[in-house]
């Protein structure tokens, strides 16, 4: 079922290829959510994120998209067999008018999607996972870059290359050759007590997971955390590399190239997150 302004439509509802510029020219921003027994996860965040996205993006917000709107019409669109397992949601936006780019309408559609999840809560997945540099394209530094739009294209033909050669991921590099994040992910680099991640600046993603987990590390004392851009010379000389994003949690990469990384840094966050994650649930009560 999608939820489309708040109608539920079968899945096969023509409009979702024709004439939704979302998918004709990928003028859409969207926000992947977590719901577990009918709460969501840090929704407050994922809430602000949206309207920010919409306003970099000029989009015309209506007056009823709250918060509580937003929960309201996610958990209208899942039954009542779904309010009682874990839920990935997808929350789409996009602006009407014709596909013709140069006419815009600045009103906004949405549709929800969602997808069963395995595990209520985070996880860390510790199976063997390389990368490598995805070179082939650069990804800007500029503002457009932090949003999750519909233009994917970066990350379809990264992973294509991984699949090719038998990588599980590749990090993409911006402009300026620094390392900015993985296709699956926000990047964060471990070497000795020092974490680092790259900055908004460097052209990353601003997940919700990026910000929860910068949270985090810098309330521990034995973590010294930065904003700092990524050489991709510090890739090896590294202890630890890990991955996170919203749906799956935290990934560690156990190789890059010649050198085999540990994954203790992970072990140790991967229980703070979900514990900020329950207190989220606990705070909307």
């Amino acid at each position: 079922m999608f939820n489309f302004n708040g109608e539920l439509l079968e899945d096969n509802t023509s409009f979702l290829n024709e004439k939704n510029r979302g998918v004709q020219l990928g003028d859409a921003v969207f926000e992947e959510l977590r719901v577990l027994n009918g709460d969501i996860i840090f929704l407050e965040d994922h809430y602000l994120r949206l309207m920010s996205s919409m306003r970099i993006l000029r989009m015309e917000i209506p007056m009823n998209f709250t918060m509580e709107f937003m929960e309201e019409e996610i958990l209208k669109s899942l039954s009542e067999n779904d309010l009682k397992e874990a839920k990935q949601i997808k929350f789409t936006v996009f602006r009407n008018s014709q596909t013709d780019f140069s006419k815009s309408d600045n009103s906004i559609s949405y549709f929800i999607t969602s997808n069963t999840l395995t595990n209520p809560f985070f996880i860390l997945n510790e199976g063997a996972y390389e990368v490598e540099l995805f070179k082939d394209f650069y990804k800007n530094s500029s503002m457009l870059s932090n949003l999750d739009t519909n233009n994917k294209v970066l990350n379809v033909v990264g992973a294509i290359y991984a699949q090719e050669n038998d990588y599980q991921d590749c990090l993409l590099l911006n402009e300026r050759k620094q390392v900015i994040e993985a296709l699956n992910g926000n990047l964060f680099v471990v070497k000795g007590n020092q974490i680092k991640t790259a900055p908004v600046t460097d052209g990353c993603i601003n997940s919700i997971l990026r910000k929860k987990l910068i949270d985090i590390v810098s309330k521990v004392n034995d973590f010294e955390f930065s904003e700092d851009s990524i050489s991709p010379f510090e890739l090896q000389k590294a202890d630890e590399l890990f991955i996170v994003n919203n749906i799956e949690g935290i990934i560690s990469i156990t190789k890059y190239r010649k050198k085999d990384f540990v994954n203790t840094t992970a072990k140790n966050l991967i229980g703070k997150l979900n514990a900020a994650a329950r207190m989220s649930l606990t705070a909307s009560v």
